[in-house]
Formats: C-alpha cells, sequence, structure tokens
C-alpha cells in the first residue's frame, strides 16, 4: 500500500484523519506519517499490520477474539475470512523492506 492508496483508503470511507487513527488504534500523527511517505526526511512504508488493519476496517470488522470476527451486526466465520483474504500479498516487499516500526 503506498502513501496515496492509503489517504484514498480512508477518504473513501469518509474518515478524517483522527477518524482513522482511532479506527487502527494508531496516532493521528502515524496517519499523517503514513499519508505523506515519510517522517523526518526519512522514508516511512506501511506495515503489514496496518494493511490488514485496513481491510478489516474497510470490511465492518470490528473486533476479533482469536476466532471470530465481530461485525456490527453479525459474526463472520473464520474460513469465510480465509477466502476473503486469500489473495491478500502479505509479502509486500515494496512495503515491507523500508516499514518504519517505530512510527507506530
Amino acid at each position: 500500500m503506498k502513501p496515496a492508496e492509503f489517504k484514498r483508503w480512508r477518504k473513501s470511507l469518509g474518515f478524517s484523519q483522527k477518524d482513522a487513527a482511532h479506527a487502527l488504534g494508531i496516532k493521528r500523527r502515524v496517519v499523517q506519517y503514513y499519508e505523506k511517505g515519510e517522517r523526518d526526511g526519512k522514508k516511512v512504508a506501511i506495515p503489514l499490520y496496518i494493511r490488514l488493519a485496513c481491510f478489516a476496517v474497510q470490511a465492518g470488522i470490528t473486533d476479533f477474539d482469536g476466532t471470530t470476527a465481530e461485525t456490527d451486526s453479525q459474526t463472520i466465520d473464520p474460513d469465510d475470512a480465509r477466502q476473503a483474504i486469500e489473495n491478500v500479498d502479505v509479502y509486500d516487499t515494496e512495503s515491507d523492506a523500508v516499514a518504519d516500526e517505530t512510527a507506530a
């Protein structure tokens, strides 16, 4: 996920930077770093766990207890969730290679 894609994700949900930070469990300033793609002049990539959290938020997942995911209106079967993320590239080397974990 590139900075522009992260910003497009946020805006597609109608989130402010503050809303996105709250939904992802990070600080608003980190959202700004991810959207800009840098922090203090150094490249910042969006880590895998944030990309997956974006997917979960977009899918309406509000909680996960290790077995089942919950949404505002239903429980999602783990097998259905597996099928939904089957094509997610967990080794997005362009993003992971320079991920700045300290920003989160």
